[in-house]
């Protein structure tokens, strides 16, 4: 499964080696109903030619006209699709919300080249960035990202945009409540890993659009299955695969690691980990036992809102006591 974002990346890439401009187009935020999140690209070529979405096709069909027209000469514009009121742009969404788009119009050039690189880089889960662009100049920089937030933070003259790899999913072991969390993550977009080595466990489970690795989680996180947009959850009450599962997570830059088990179960956890796993503190306090948010959850579904919900709130970087 290939990340949009890196596809729409790499192909501006070929393109501007090319000796071809680009324009590079990002969901800056939506009002009401809107087919795209926010941080979503589209990418254009001078010949016309395309890739990515904004929004379920009206947009595109718009803006690729006006680019075609000669529009957006500058080196970075805002237009607003769906209220009708933005010259550059003439178009109503069917669902009745609306669109901003940063437009950024981008040059042939070594430095631009060197710029798509790194994001290249950084959508291949290498390490995390945000992307700050002028909205009066087009001046473009690019700084470590050391923390989750929101995808894009607009300031009134610039806009600050979060680039990291398609957000995954790692399940160490199968269960119900694995299967249920796995069901919901891919309707949220995510890259959804299941690893688990018995057989017995497997045997007749189909996940659409899961990837299943007959193996042990703590093999695969040992041997980079795991990058800074990563979450690790362990769901199957079974130390050998979970204790393990935990232990090398917590040396990955995974920004989400969890643990299913009640309160005492997750202390006598804690305490193995500790003794076997000479786990730190500071390691210990990585990781989310027990797991997910505290919704009085029963049901391997119940429990798997609970996890996924928990998940979605530390990725927007939300403290419990905001909620």
């Amino acid at each position: 499964m290939q990340h949009l974002d890196l596809q729409v990346v790499r192909r501006a890439l070929a393109w501007s080696g090319a000796g071809q401009c680009v324009w590079l187009c990002t969901v800056l935020c939506t009002y009401g109903s809107a087919p795209r999140a926010p941080g979503s690209l589209l990418a254009v070529n001078d010949s016309g030619q395309w890739i990515g979405s904004l929004s379920g096709g009206c947009v595109e069909d718009d803006f690729l006209a006006r680019v075609a027209e000669g529009a957006f000469a500058d080196a970075v514009t805002v237009v607003r699709y769906g209220d009708g009121d933005d010259p550059r742009s003439q178009v109503r969404l069917p669902c009745g919300g609306l669109l901003d788009v940063l437009v950024e119009k981008l040059l042939p050039d070594c430095e631009v080249q060197a710029h798509l690189r790194e994001l290249e880089s950084a959508l291949l889960g290498q390490r995390r960035l945000i992307r700050e662009v002028d909205l009066a100049s087009g001046a473009r920089r690019l700084v470590a990202d050391r923390e989750h937030g929101p995808r894009v933070e607009r300031g009134p003259d610039r806009v600050h945009l979060r680039i990291g790899a398609a957000q995954r999913l790692l399940l160490a072991g199968y269960s119900s409540v694995a299967q249920a969390c796995a069901e919901f993550a891919v309707g949220l977009g995510f890259e959804v890993i299941l690893c688990d080595p018995r057989d017995e466990a497997l045997e007749g489970v189909i996940l659409d659009n899961v990837e299943i690795r007959r193996e042990l989680p703590s093999v695969f996180i040992a041997q980079g299955g795991c990058h800074s947009d990563t979450a690790v959850v362990a769901l199957t009450h079974d130390p050998r695969i979970d204790d393990l599962a935990m232990m090398e997570a917590v040396r990955t830059d995974a920004f989400y690691i969890g643990v299913m088990g009640s309160l005492q179960t997750s202390k006598k956890r804690f305490e193995r980990l500790r003794r076997i796993g000479s786990l730190s503190e500071p390691e210990l306090a990585r990781i989310h036992a027990p797991i997910g948010l505290n919704l009085g959850s029963k049901t391997p579904a119940e429990i798997a809102l609970a996890v996924l919900a928990d998940i979605l709130r530390v990725r927007s970087g939300i403290a419990r006591d905001q909620l």
